[in-house]
């Protein structure tokens, strides 16, 4: 089909429309994949209870909200009370099996997934939970009323990806956490507290996750199942940016995000995720260090 076939048999405004949806999910995909990476880049840890820090940030912002009446409010709190979660299970966890084969670790955090998820089941039981947006205006978008709200949180999540970026950058503990992922043996020689940074790095991953949860509940029902989706997508993200790669993770979220949106105009959009597994397969296949990875001259 060519490019005159293709914009014929699909309309401007669709194309424009899905490219917005596309982008938005994208940065909420780029925060959890960021936190992902973030974690996986400095500590080489698989953690597959990342998808419940998700879910769970996102119950903390309901039971939050109804406690306060203020979105914000239960976004801050869900953040920082996930973060300290995550300096916990650090500690108890992870912390004990550093310097063991890896599988230890991947089987501990996906047990520990087991027990979130089931924990969130009994809790709050099966029945979807809905985050009320801060705020319900829209514009004319086409034929649509579209949501602010979709363009806020796609702000929202770049600004924090941004602060992370800086903080890593310029901040005198980024620059520690840097030099941790570039030879912990030389940084803890410097007097830098390897331990203490790697349990600093899941924290701030993990208040990553729960940050997403809380921007993303209005958009979708909040369930002890949401994380498992979230998470799988957000390892695709990371093998494609490049397994460590923050820069590669976020343009990888955005353009997985962006053709599973224009294959939703094609097929059902529990079809177009399919999209995202045949550019995990072939990213393995034929750049298995990543499509966004500089190559070395």
């Amino acid at each position: 089909m060519g490019l005159d076939a293709f914009f014929a048999a699909i309309p401007f405004d669709q194309l424009l429309i899905q490219t917005v949806n596309g982008i938005v999910t994208g940065m909420i995909l780029a925060l959890v994949a960021s936190g992902l990476t973030l974690i996986f880049g400095i500590m080489d840890v698989v953690n597959f209870a990342h998808g419940e820090l998700f879910m769970l940030g996102a119950y903390v912002g309901v039971l939050t909200l109804a406690a306060t009446g203020n979105f914000w409010v239960a976004l801050v709190c869900a953040s920082l009370l996930i973060a300290l979660l995550g300096a916990v299970i650090h500690l108890t966890t992870l912390r004990p099996l550093i310097g063991r084969d890896p599988l230890t670790t991947i089987l501990a955090t996906f047990g520990l997934s087991l027990v979130l998820q089931n924990y969130a089941l009994w809790q709050f039981g099966p029945v979807a939970r809905k985050i009320q947006e801060p705020f319900t205006g829209q514009f004319a978008f086409f034929y649509l009323q579209y949501p602010w709200y979709r363009l806020v949180i796609a702000g929202l999540a770049a600004a924090i990806i941004a602060a992370l970026w800086l903080f890593l950058k310029f901040g005198t503990y980024g620059i520690w956490i840097r030099a941790t992922t570039q030879d912990r043996v030389m940084a803890e020689a410097m007097g830098i507290p390897v331990p203490w940074v790697l349990t600093a790095v899941f924290a701030i991953g993990a208040g990553m996750a729960a940050a997403s949860g809380v921007l993303f509940g209005p958009l979708v029902g909040v369930n002890h199942a949401m994380g498992l989706d979230w998470v799988l997508r957000a390892f695709i993200v990371v093998v494609v940016g490049g397994m460590g790669n923050l820069g590669g993770s976020i343009l990888a979220a955005i353009f997985i995000s962006l053709l599973e949106a224009y294959a939703s105009l094609f097929v059902p959009p529990s079809q177009a995720v399919i999209v995202s597994f045949v550019v995990l397969i072939l990213t393995l296949l034929f750049r298995p260090t990543g499509l966004f990875v500089p190559t070395p001259k």
